[in-house]
């Protein structure tokens, strides 16, 4: 067995929990490989939401959908701490995908920040089926990634063990800050 890289581990963990014709949501669109990943998870009674702040980013997701023949997904130009005036009321989510830090190949003074992250989980945790899962792929090897981090662990190590599973899956021994995840599942 090969360790899997943070990306590839991400999926792992979102396809032993999401189910088909689930709701789930990608919080970072980027450039749609985990929209497209989502969308084909999900399948056709399924539906993702999708958020970017960068109209290129919802264009090249929109793109790929297309080519892929997937059409269960409506993408949102906006930040995902805006995830609560999307999500309808009363809807259970299945899970969720965070890329945290900047798109590849973009402006990299765009970044996310640990106030909009933290707002964006909080609108979904509510929202969390039981078991459901949170998966923060975390990019944080540029300026503004360390403050971030450091906002997402005193959260996620103060969640309610009761009420959460929270897991770090980390390369320790590796150079250049390779992403890491952070994954909360619901227990209740």
């Amino acid at each position: 067995m090969k360790l899997a890289n943070a990306l590839t581990y991400s999926h792992t963990l979102l396809s032993q929990t999401v189910e088909r014709g689930n709701y789930v949501i990608d919080a970072t669109v980027g450039n749609g490989h985990d929209t497209e990943f989502l969308s084909q998870l999900v399948g056709p009674k399924g539906h993702v939401l999708g958020f970017d702040v960068q109209a290129a980013a919802i264009t090249a997701t929109a793109q790929r959908l297309a080519e892929a023949q997937l059409n269960n997904t409506e993408l949102i130009l906006a930040g995902h701490e805006n995830v609560e005036q999307y999500l309808p009321v009363n809807q259970s989510v299945g899970g969720a995908i965070f890329n945290l830090g900047y798109l590849p190949g973009a402006d990299k003074d765009v970044i996310t920040h640990g106030a909009t992250t933290l707002a964006a989980i909080n609108g979904i945790l509510p929202h969390l089926k039981r078991n459901g899962l949170l998966v923060l792929v975390v990019y944080y090897g540029h300026p503004g990634g360390q403050d971030e981090v450091n906002q997402l662990l005193t959260f996620a190590q103060a969640l309610p063990q009761k009420e959460y599973h929270v897991l770090q899956y980390q390369f320790i021994n590796q150079v250049n800050q390779p992403p890491y995840i952070i994954a909360i599942q619901k227990r209740v």
